[in-house]
């Protein structure tokens, strides 16, 4: 599939995205939604600036949140949230060709945001400064008057990052390639610029694809120079952690527990390196379709594990572990974000332990840290992506086969499942990966057990409406932000039945229970 084609495919998504939204409300919402595009990130404050300044009595307020909790827009951190690419891309082109609206309106927008930038660089200082350059960025882009200045700013940026000591400027490069590709339509008088962004991003995010011979091409943007550095030429694995070969071993069971089958395999990581000899295991997870939810058939099954859906998963990375204490240590000692983390909140100590007594929001928090810190997009899974993740391929009630034991994982072993014989009850939690055995994708046994994992989504009573993409599903109400969020996996002190592929639970964002963990996912999209 060629560029072009995928572009006209991405653009026609985007649309039917966009008239889904609106069809679901009302016209003005439209209005809102392309004033809303042009911010890099929208907060609910400034959401709420942009629509009492241009779209007062056209639009109503319910509308923000109605915007911001659609599929349009994803949460990137506590109370930001960014428009898919493609969306964002084509709402800015339909508000250009808008007769009632045209470039005037942009450029009236653009000036706005840049004023509310320079607001909140005097107000907010909690905001970073990589934050307000971007939004300011992406704002100049629209005014003749400002767009060759903030190409310069970009170029030095670029050339900045080169003298970030360690491996932070590789960081630095991969946020300042993306932020220049999501303003690609605006920087179409600088081929040259565009072209070396697009370079950098596959050195991120395709390595192997890449001529060597590249490396040694220059770039010159408004008399400026642009190289790629040496480090990631030289490396052959440009600014994305190369990828290692694992090998794990699967383990089958029947009814009764037995194991009636082993098998040595081989998956795909890559590691960060969160430093203090602290590391991150991110194991590739391929892309795939499955069966999300459990038949009326399978024991212990609830109504809110259907109706079964078949969902389409594309590829991204997870953690071979929950988060250990060690990890959230490591980002609790980074500047925060949005919000502050306690470094020792788990109840049960130890530094190869899974991290617990920590919300929703605390793990949002972590994530934000994380993708500053390394430049790419850490998230919580959404639910449908844990379940994919978890599943790995079987269908049955637990990925190890029909039933589960405490030779395999940590749970309750007071009560059994199947036709499985009473086994542990070690109240606590276990180091992360104790039992040694992982599913085909190569995650280790704490899948079932051990932690509950939170997922992205909010909670609903059944999959009745279900995105069929893979995406978080989240709700459109103005009182949501308390509403409970999903956890998946199960814990060291649950029932085996609790701990199933397909068992859903759900819980207040601002809960720290001691059954309580997380595991982060790594996908395509940007953080400023």
């Amino acid at each position: 599939m060629n560029t072009a084609t995928v572009a006209n495919r991405d653009k026609e998504i985007a649309r039917q995205r966009v008239n889904q939204f609106v069809r679901r409300f009302e016209e003005s919402y439209r209005l809102l939604a392309y004033h809303a595009a042009l911010p890099l990130v929208l907060t609910p404050e400034l959401l709420n600036y942009l629509r009492n300044q241009f779209l007062r009595g056209q639009v109503p307020w319910l509308a923000e949140v109605d915007l911001l909790l659609s599929d349009l827009c994803s949460p990137v951190g506590y109370e930001l949230y960014a428009m898919d690419t493609a969306v964002r891309a084509y709402l800015l082109e339909e508000m250009h060709n808008d007769a009632a609206l045209s470039s005037q309106r942009m450029q009236e927008v653009a000036r706005l945001l840049l004023g509310y930038v320079r607001h909140l660089a005097q107000t907010n200082p909690f905001i970073s400064k990589q934050e307000l350059e971007a939004q300011q960025w992406a704002a100049m882009v629209y005014l003749d008057n400002q767009r060759e200045n903030a190409v310069r700013q970009i170029v030095q940026a670029f050339q900045e990052s080169r003298a970030i000591g360690g491996s932070r400027w590789q960081t630095e490069m991969a946020r300042l390639s993306r932020i220049t590709q999501e303003l690609a339509p605006q920087l179409r008088a600088y081929p040259n610029l565009l072209e070396y962004a697009e370079l950098i991003t596959r050195f991120v995010t395709e390595p192997e694809s890449v001529n060597p011979k590249a490396g040694t091409h220059t770039y010159s943007v408004l008399g400026e120079n642009l190289d790629v550095p040496d480090e990631g030429v030289a490396e052959g694995t440009g600014l994305f952690p190369p990828l290692q070969v694992f090998e794990f071993e699967v383990v089958t069971v029947d009814r009764k527990g037995t194991i009636i089958d082993k098998t040595q395999e081989q998956g795909q990581y890559f590691r960060e390196d969160l430093g203090n000899g602290v590391t991150l295991d991110m194991v590739a997870i391929p892309g795939g379709s499955f069966l999300m939810g459990s038949p009326e058939t399978e024991e212990g099954c609830s109504d809110n594990e259907s109706p079964q859906h078949p969902v389409t998963i594309p590829p991204f990375f997870m953690g071979k572990y929950p988060v250990t204490q060690a990890q959230w240590q490591a980002m609790a000692n980074l500047p925060q974000v949005n919000k502050k983390l306690d470094p020792d909140p788990s109840r049960f100590k130890g530094s190869d332990r899974p991290v617990e007594q920590v919300s929703w929001y605390d793990c949002i928090e972590f994530c934000a840290r994380l993708s500053q810190y390394t430049g790419r997009d850490y998230r919580l899974p959404s639910e449908a992506e844990w379940e994919y993740a978890c599943r790995a391929g079987t269908t049955t009630p637990f990925h190890f086969g029909e039933t589960i034991t405490t030779d395999l994982a940590n749970y309750n072993g007071n009560y059994t499942y199947g036709e499985e014989a009473q086994g542990k009850y070690l109240q606590q939690t276990t180091p992360v990966g104790s039992f040694q055995v992982a599913n085909a994708f190569g995650l280790f046994d704490d899948m079932h057990g051990n932690v509950w994992e939170w997922c992205a989504d909010h909670w609903h009573g059944s999959y009745e409406g279900a995105p069929s993409d893979g995406q978080a599903w989240l709700l459109n109400d103005n009182e949501n932000e308390n509403h409970y969020r999903l956890l998946r996996g199960g814990s060291w002190c649950s029932s085996p039945d609790y701990c199933r592929c397909a068992y859903r639970y759900g819980d207040s964002p601002v809960v720290r229970l001691a059954y309580n963990g997380f595991r982060v996912v790594c996908g395509a999209a940007w953080t400023l």
